[in-house]
């Protein structure tokens, strides 16, 4: 809850300021001069409510929807000796981790993959594919294990829902300017909104989202290293690198539907910009190096 407060302060000490800069350096009064009537505390107001909102639905429906989407069978009792050692294993994770013991999950899919999600680091949800238990040995599992359980001691779901609903602000934000603007002072409507409103208003919440999309998407990759890192600390180096030799070996292996991939230890192949995770040579290379 401290983490939540704190960026939504964030946020709106950054809409305090830019309507005050706006102010300053009348920004205000040139727009009203050219015939735009345009109250920018207001849509500040109006763009954190509409940024924040998808995003933290989404993180507080999190779990909700992850089990739903693959299908996650939640060990409430474990029916065998894997599953009993996986709970044993996320549990002391947790408690070395400082955190709550998180649910512990199997999904059915051919990759070996895991994910970690939820609303806050104490009430994590961590699950891991058939395809993982079946690829890798006890010790590479150990370790991805230990990366998801030090995404949910970064609180990491909820870092990033935050970061993307500040972008979404600033999207809506600006885009709704930028369609005003051009009826105002190229359309000349001087009344309402017309069509220029809602057709450019569209187009830049489009460019601009691409450029969001890209700011949200190198915190993930950063995030990345971070819990590599924390995995390492807590399964060991060895093993934490072992895992992800692994991973780079099935690459080709059918990833996880786009809505999980952000959420998981290795996304496949990716493309650099808009990259969830980097490139597992590069993960490798960064835990070897940090002895």
């Amino acid at each position: 809850m401290f983490r939540i407060g704190l960026y939504l302060a964030a946020n709106f000490a950054i809409l305090a300021v830019l309507s005050v800069a706006f102010r300053l350096f009348g920004i205000d009064s040139l727009l009203a001069a050219n015939g735009v009537d345009l109250n920018l505390t207001a849509l500040l107001i109006f763009a954190a409510v509409l940024g924040f909102a998808g995003s933290l639905i989404s993180l507080f429906m999190s779990k909700t929807m992850a089990k739903a989407a693959m299908g996650v069978h939640v060990i409430a009792t474990p029916r065998d000796a894997t599953e009993r050692w996986l709970v044993q294993t996320v549990h002391a994770q947790a408690d070395r981790a400082g955190i709550g013991r998180p649910e512990v999950g199997i999904f059915d899919h051919p990759s070996p993959n895991a994910f970690a999600t939820g609303w806050n680091s104490d009430d994590a949800l961590i699950a891991v594919s058939t395809g993982l238990l079946r690829h890798m040995n006890r010790g590479e599992v150990e370790a991805v294990l230990a990366h998801e359980v030090s995404h949910a001691a970064n609180g990491d779901m909820v870092t990033l829902a935050l970061i993307q609903g500040v972008v979404n602000t600033f999207v809506i934000f600006l885009s709704r300017i930028a369609g005003l603007l051009f009826d105002r002072l190229v359309l000349r409507i001087e009344r309402g909104y017309g069509p220029g409103f809602w057709i450019v208003s569209l187009i830049m919440e489009m460019v601009l989202g691409i450029l969001a999309m890209a700011i949200v998407m190198w915190f993930s990759r950063w995030r990345e290293y971070r819990a590599d890192a924390g995995g390492a600390a807590l399964a060991g180096r060895h093993n934490m690198i072992a895992a992800l030799e692994r991973l780079r070996q099935a690459q080709n292996a059918p990833p996880l539907p786009e809505e999980m991939r952000a959420f998981a230890i290795s996304a496949g192949r990716v493309q650099a910009l808009f990259a969830s995770h980097p490139p597992l040579e590069k993960r490798i290379a960064a835990l070897r190096t940090s002895a």
